[in-house]
């Protein structure tokens, strides 16, 4: 499996297992079976509901002997409830006992908009505080400490926009190391890729199969399909693959990391061999024609009426 290295000379493996809408009950199995398969990065979230789930699956191969800590990649986030320097270790401690390990390789902050303590998803405008980049700063210097405490190996972002992750640049002592947005064909983000290439960023990205089975409450009801796309299916006919192995292979030939979710064996190990495919040039040219910059996860749930924020306050983009 090909990696990214970091500065320390930690590996990331580019291909990883999502666990985002993973159902409890579906979730442990589906790790379990992603590391038999050899799968040594998976990502994790506190919001998602099923850490406890997900450290029931790495326990279990660990103490089985197919794996060892070491050779395991994981990363979980902080929600957004728990801004502010003082609340990043009770998190990050609360998601290492869930998963049931001593510490992360990668803890992120999941998005830069702050909720009330307390609330789990806000409900109206009066669970949403206003944007601020000082509360971002000073959530960053409790990355930093527990970066520094032995609590993960490394930090970053995650949906940040090219400003305010040049904000956070501004002012870190310790700068993050990726940043994981939502990237696909019709949302390739060539000026956000570029900023955090420049800047020794790496990219990871979700949705990378357009998240199709996503809640249909932050679905738009005509929004495009991406494993239907023609393009991406006349490529994948004519490579003798899958349209999803087309859509990875699309990032991993780029050195960008993407976390495909799945919970069905099959497509476990269709998605692990997108890993050995390589695209022609012309294949990658087709591909690279085909952005939209259309967002399939936009945000507009944190849009409430009354509330702070938009999406232009969101994304620093019209």
């Amino acid at each position: 499996m090909r990696a990214v290295s970091f500065a320390n000379g930690d590996p990331m493996p580019l291909l990883g297992l999502g666990t985002w809408k993973s159902e409890p009950g579906q979730v442990s199995a589906a790790v379990r079976e992603a590391i038999r398969l050899g799968y040594r990065h998976i990502d994790c979230a506190s919001v998602y509901g099923n850490e406890p789930e997900v450290g029931q699956a790495i326990r279990a191969a660990i103490a089985e002997g197919e794996v060892s800590r070491e050779q395991l990649w994981i990363t979980s986030k902080l929600w957004c409830n728990a801004l502010g320097r003082d609340l990043v270790e009770p998190a990050l401690r609360r998601t290492l006992a869930d998963l049931q390990l001593d510490w992360l390789d990668l803890y992120l902050i999941h998005w830069p908009v702050p909720i009330r303590p307390g609330v789990a998803f806000p409900t109206s405008a009066q669970d949403l505080l206003p944007p601020d980049d000082a509360l971002i700063r000073s959530t960053w210097e409790g990355m930093e400490a527990v970066l520094e405490a032995g609590l993960t190996r490394h930090i970053g972002v995650s949906n940040f926009s090219s400003r305010k992750l040049h904000d956070l640049l501004d002012h870190c002592r310790i700068r993050p190391e990726v940043n994981q947005v939502e990237r696909h064909p019709l949302l390739q983000q060539p000026s956000l890729v570029a900023d955090c290439t420049a800047e020794g960023i790496h990219i990871t990205a979700y949705s990378p199969l357009g998240s199709h089975d996503r809640p249909a409450a932050i679905k738009a009801a005509d929004e495009p399909v991406l494993l239907e796309n023609p393009v991406i299916g006349a490529i994948a006919a004519e490579r003798g693959c899958t349209p999803a192995q087309v859509l990875l292979a699309w990032h991993l030939q780029r050195g960008i990391s993407t976390i495909p979710k799945s919970v069905t064996p099959a497509r476990l190990r269709e998605n692990l061999a997108a890993a050995e495919i390589e695209l022609p040039q012309a294949d990658l040219e087709r591909i690279a024609a085909l952005d939209q910059n259309t967002r399939l996860v936009n945000g507009s749930f944190w849009l409430l009426e009354g509330g702070p924020w938009t999406l232009l306050s969101l994304w620093d983009e019209p």
